[in-house]
């Protein structure tokens, strides 16, 4: 099964020792690791992932070896308490945050307009397996577009979404270019700094990273394994 990672490169370069040989793409440089998935650092923000994504998607399916999983990684802001510095967060549920429009009477969801959607969904046999092996606590990882930087908008955010652990700029996105393709996808997170006031010095990418870095080699045989066609 071939796997399509966008991630922090190093950390999954890690876990799939090998060889990288990489492969340019429109607006995008995909890292073959020798043995392991496909690695794309598909850039900030949900309209870039999705981007970088589907033209990756798009090039593995004309090339006749299309993906069968798509794994978004990378580092995000945590929910205190319920997601600390350091945790793993794999996503049960992959839902953009501010999509939608803003009223009288609060935000609404594109969904309560009518029209789109706002939550993807994981494999649930997937998402369990990769967190029963990765030690990783299992929720909502919001998408947003704009990083979340007071306690009123982190509080606003959990009201609306209690069951959230976490907030990034990427899933969303990645998971609507594997939607696209008709291709199950993967939100794997680990937790930089807590959400709400904007402070860089209580920031611990550098744990982050390494967390992310051992979660995956801990996910590589999960990966490696996983077959969508046997857990309908």
């Amino acid at each position: 099964m071939a796997t399509a990672v966008p991630v922090e490169r190093d950390a999954v370069a890690e876990a799939f020792p090998g060889p990288v040989r990489e492969a340019e793409l429109p607006g995008a440089v995909l890292h073959r690791t020798g043995g392991g998935p496909d690695v794309l650092a598909a850039g900030v923000g949900p309209a870039l992932a999705a981007a970088s994504t589907a033209t990756a998607l798009t090039a593995a399916a004309l090339d006749g070896r299309p993906y069968g999983l798509v794994v978004s990684a990378g580092i995000a802001g945590g929910f205190a308490p319920h997601a600390p510095l350091g945790s793993l967060v794999v996503a049960d549920e992959i839902t953009a945050a501010d999509l939608g429009a803003e009223t009288t009477d609060g935000f609404l969801p594109v969904t309560d307009l009518g029209f789109g959607t706002v939550t993807h969904r994981p494999p649930e046999t997937l998402v369990r397996a990769a967190a029963t092996a990765s030690g990783a606590r299992t929720g909502t990882v919001l998408t947003v577009s704009t990083v979340t930087g007071t306690a009123a908008r982190a509080d606003a955010l959990r009201a609306r979404h209690p069951r959230a652990l976490a907030e990034a700029m990427e899933g969303f996105g990645v998971a609507e270019a594997a939607a696209a393709h008709g291709v199950p996808v993967l939100e794997v997170r680990a937790v930089s700094n807590p959400v709400g006031p904007r402070d860089r010095a209580a920031w611990r990418i550098g744990d982050a990273l390494a967390a992310l870095t051992a979660g995956f080699g801990k996910l590589a045989p999960v990966l490696e394994s996983w077959n969508r066609h046997d857990h309908r």
